[in-house]
């Protein structure tokens, strides 16, 4: 597939400038802006990331700008104004974002510019003449976020977040005039933002831009995915491990999966495709879930890192025996599950009243009756000892129901 066909079946394109044959008839050079409001992007970022990919794979220049200034005041929302950070806590996240895009874009080559650089050494009066007189109160306040935010009482937007869409405008003409930058590609949730660059080209030099936006990526309570929403799953492993980060894929509904596999998998849409029909044979073996993990998984943390989290997760909640897993796998087991260091002999019901897996030894007892409880997957009785035979590596697994589990240590 070329570019446009490849972004047409993946339904990779909320909002555009232009029929895309006509925005990819040559190579263009693009951008994509990411606040430095944290030291880590997260899975909402990371869908228009890959995206840049696939456009860098396919022979476009790629710019990554990270909004050192713009930062400093912050997109506006629908509720709130935005915490303002200091440059030196800008600058801190700026390097851990770049070393996050070097490793999930390997080979492919980006330049990443810091609109600190131009912003900051601009002088009122020239902005307000040159750039201010493009655009009108009027469309400004005709904007969703703004306008619900000046009909609520309670929620009035200050000037500085109000200026946000001009200077994000004059980011694309600076990169335009610097660099040839002729597309911008962001979430559909900055669309009119990303207007707002496009315009004051048209207007103050005569050129077309582009702008092509990504549908907004939601968790399935349908909230897009960020800080300020609460439910950023990050790249960062130390914000997010990636044991957890491969939880998150692996345990999504049914519902949505094949469009998180076309954005956030390098998978061909006949892979994907045949990867479906095969899960909606078999919905319980979660191989569309599996798919994503790993490969998800891979792209932000590695292939050593994947793989171990993969066999872990199988251990605990899968079919692996933990005999067959890894040192790495080992670890993340003892580091990500609930564990309780045990002499060998000791009871079920022991194990599980001082993990707090039952309140007391009575209700131990009615758990093991109702055959809801496991160790290495086979049902307990209310008597049985765990005999040091039950340990692989020095571990067994007692599970309550289907997801309460615990790792047994032998001491």
């Amino acid at each position: 597939m070329n570019i446009v066909e490849d972004l047409e079946s993946r339904g990779l394109v909320a909002d555009k400038v232009d029929e895309l044959p006509k925005i990819f008839s040559k190579p263009r050079t693009v951008y994509f802006g990411i606040d430095p409001t944290a030291d880590s992007a997260q899975v909402g970022n990371l869908a228009v990331i890959l995206l840049m990919k696939r456009l860098g794979l396919a022979g476009n220049k790629l710019i990554f700008l990270v909004g050192g200034a713009t930062g400093m005041i912050g997109d506006p929302r629908e509720k709130g104004e935005r915490s303002l950070l200091d440059s030196r806590t800008l600058a801190s996240n700026t390097r851990a974002i770049k070393r996050q895009l070097k490793k999930i874009l390997g080979k492919t080559p980006f330049t990443m510019v810091d609109n600190a650089n131009w912003l900051t050494r601009v002088k009122l009066i020239p902005f307000l003449r040159d750039i201010g007189k493009y655009f009108t109160v009027n469309d400004l306040i005709k904007r969703d976020i703004i306008r619900k935010r000046l009909e609520t009482p309670n929620e009035s937007i200050s000037y500085t977040e109000f200026t946000y869409a001009l200077l994000q405008g004059y980011d694309y003409l600076t990169l335009n005039e610097k660099y040839g930058c002729n597309l911008q590609v962001g979430g559909s949730d900055q669309w009119t933002n990303m207007l707002s660059g496009v315009d004051l080209i048209r207007k103050k030099k005569g050129e077309q831009a582009y702008a092509i936006s990504i549908p907004l990526v939601t968790d399935i309570s349908g909230k897009k995915f960020g800080k300020s929403e609460g439910n950023a799953i990050w790249l960062d492993s130390k914000k997010t491990s990636p044991f957890a980060f491969y939880q998150f894929w692996i345990n999504l509904p049914d519902d949505g999966l094949e469009t998180y596999l076309k954005y956030y998998t390098f998978l061909s849409i006949v892979e994907i495709q045949a990867l479906m029909v095969l899960h909606e044979r078999n919905p319980g073996e979660r191989s569309a879930q599996n798919a994503l993990a790993s490969r998800v998984t891979e792209i932000v943390h590695g292939k050593a890192v994947a793989q171990a989290v993969a066999q872990a997760s199988n251990a605990l909640f899968g079919s692996t025996h933990f005999s067959a897993l890894s040192a790495d796998a080992r670890k993340i087991v003892q580091k990500e599950a609930p564990t309780l260091h045990v002499d060998a002999n000791v009871t079920v019901i022991e194990a599980l009243t001082k993990s707090g897996l039952a309140g007391s030894k009575n209700d131990a007892r009615r758990l093991i009756e109702g055959k809801g409880v496991s160790l290495n997957g086979v049902l307990v009785e209310a008597d049985t000892e765990i005999k040091s035979t039950a340990f692989e590596n020095n571990m067994a697994l007692l599970k309550k129901g289907k997801r309460d589990i615990l790792v047994l240590i032998l001491k």
